[in-house]
């Protein structure tokens, strides 16, 4: 189980550190931006990290309910000293 949590944390690790320049913007969207910035407007200038962080959030959630999840309903290791004797669940 370390092992498994270790490989899992060195991937989520190296997913995040090694990311590409990333511009996910609709081309009116950019075009925009881009007359904004060349006209001396600053406000456009966060557009794609706003854009990205709108496409982050549905997959960080679905992680946190996945993780609630496992963690809730994993097997546990229990142990139940019951005797021998056949019994009916009717």
């Amino acid at each position: 189980m370390k092992k498994k949590a270790i490989f899992i944390l060195f991937v989520l690790v190296f997913t995040f550190a090694v990311s590409p320049k990333v511009n996910a913007q609709c081309s009116m969207c950019t075009i925009n931006a881009e007359q904004g910035v060349k006209n001396g407007n600053t406000q456009t200038a966060g557009l794609n990290t706003g854009v990205l962080y709108l496409l982050s959030i549905p997959y960080l959630m679905a992680v946190i309910v996945g993780v609630v999840w496992y963690k809730k309903y994993r097997k546990k290791n229990i142990h139940l000293n019951m005797k021998k004797e056949p019994f009916n669940l009717n």
